[in-house]
């Protein structure tokens, strides 16, 4: 099994380039089901995940062909082609390695009118039920029923326009349903909807297959259902989550970053605090530059929030920055309940937490030392891989095919910067 090592103590000075978003493109990949004409997904990342995701796929009947990119930050290319009848059975053994394999859920209905969807797994960050999932399609008619694991959902006549309140702010849920009505019969009007950027990049791919939705980028969200959707080209958005990692690399390690490939605006939030913090964030024509000097980032409070708010994604990362900061700091997590296991593993650095409820309160330390760390799920191992950027010795984080989920190719993007990063495989 994988380890990375990385050795601590040295700035960053260089260019970080940013792959495209991995929660953009796997509600894409599923959207391919909605069309019999091919879809082309470009700026595609090479993660795990996507991986799984395309093996599901192609189990459905989708056609898929990957050209993978080998020049670091610039996306492959993704052709998902299903021009024939597709299997609506979506098994147990593929479902559980990655939740965001229930996308398949509302195009499978739109398209076919049937379903057989295994129950999710992933990450063991909190419950994540699919219930908001579920209440909608049957809002939109499905007929839904909880079989030994499987959610077995129907539409005999097809999926029928409706108006769906979100009883909860839900991304995932609002992707299914937005997939779902673009060939409802009729109008659909989703309130209350998610903000998330990879919201809006999916429906702009589905407007290019020829669905008609407006409101993308508010909480009102309205699908006027077409009959079939057509062939189309997409670029995947760039990762808002790597922009903020590497970002928050470069304040704990100090130095200067360009970080490209990007957007300010997607990582808005998290550069606000960062600049409280004392890092220097200078926007350029192609994403931002960090500068960051030599001093101890101040404590800055933080609490996750859906977007535009800040992201819980980022959490954890955010919470490695405060473990060297100048005072005490208090991190609240608001969107789930299970994502403080990487506080046990920076403790064995020497960082000073305590956990009260949803909120983590951090005392700052003027030095963490190194030591072999436990990746526990997808984004608190990057957050080791920073805490071990800023710490004395060499850092050993176990477990990396957490990291190799959503992070494409991280020991090069910052070895070329000048950290002192490796990957040992096959050890430990």
């Amino acid at each position: 099994m994988d380890r990375i090592r990385i050795g601590g103590g040295r700035r960053l000075h260089g260019e970080i380039p940013i792959s495209g978003a991995k929660n953009a493109a796997l509600p894409l990949i599923a959207a391919s089901l909605l069309s019999s004409g091919p879809l082309t997904l470009t700026n595609v990342p090479n993660l795990v995940d996507l991986g799984s995701m395309v093996e599901l796929l192609e189990v459905l009947g989708v056609g898929v062909t990957w050209e993978k990119s080998s020049v670091l930050g610039v996306g492959g290319v993704m052709r998902l082609s299903a021009p024939g009848p597709v299997a609506t059975l979506a098994p147990y053994d593929i479902v559980r390695k990655m939740r965001a394999s229930f996308f398949v859920l509302g195009p499978l209905l739109a398209r076919a009118h049937q379903a057989r969807v295994s129950l999710p797994g992933g990450c063991a960050i909190g419950a994540r039920p699919v219930d908001v999932h579920l209440k909608g399609l049957a809002a939109m008619g499905a007929a839904i029923e909880l079989e030994e694991g499987y959610v077995v959902a129907s539409c005999p006549g097809g999926l029928q326009g409706a108006e769906f309140e979100f009883p909860m702010v839900s991304v995932g849920a609002t992707e299914n349903l937005l997939m779902a009505a673009s060939l409802a019969h009729g109008r659909t009007v989703l309130s209350n909807a998610a903000l998330e950027p990879e919201i809006k990049d999916l429906g702009e791919c589905l407007i290019a297959m020829g669905a008609k939705i407006s409101g993308l980028g508010t909480t009102r969200i309205v699908i006027d259902g077409v009959a079939e959707l057509g062939p189309a080209t997409h670029p995947v958005l760039p990762d808002r989550i790597e922009t903020g990692t590497y970002a928050i690399a470069a304040a704990i390690a100090g130095g200067e970053v360009d970080i490209t490939g990007t957007r300010v605006d997607l990582v808005a939030s998290l550069l606000m605090l960062l600049k409280r913090t004392g890092a220097e964030i200078i926007p350029t024509d192609n994403g931002m530059k960090i500068v960051r000097d030599g001093r101890r980032p101040r404590s800055i409070d933080a609490r996750t929030e859906p977007f535009p708010g800040f992201p819980t994604d980022l959490q954890a990362q955010y919470m490695a920055l405060m473990a060297f900061g100048d005072g005490l700091s208090h991190i609240q997590e608001t969107i789930f309940e299970n994502r403080f296991m990487h506080v046990p593993e920076l403790a064995r650095m020497g960082a000073d937490i305590s956990i009260e409820g949803d909120t983590a309160i951090v005392r700052g330390q003027a030095r963490l030392k190194a030591a072999p760390v436990m990746a526990t799920d997808l984004r608190a191992s990057s957050s080791l891989i920073l805490a071990g950027l800023g710490a004395e010795g060499n850092t050993i984080v176990n477990r990396v095919y957490h990291l190799d989920r959503g992070f494409e190719r991280i020991e090069e993007k910052l070895s070329r910067c000048g950290a002192d990063i490796e990957r040992l495989r096959g050890e430990g």
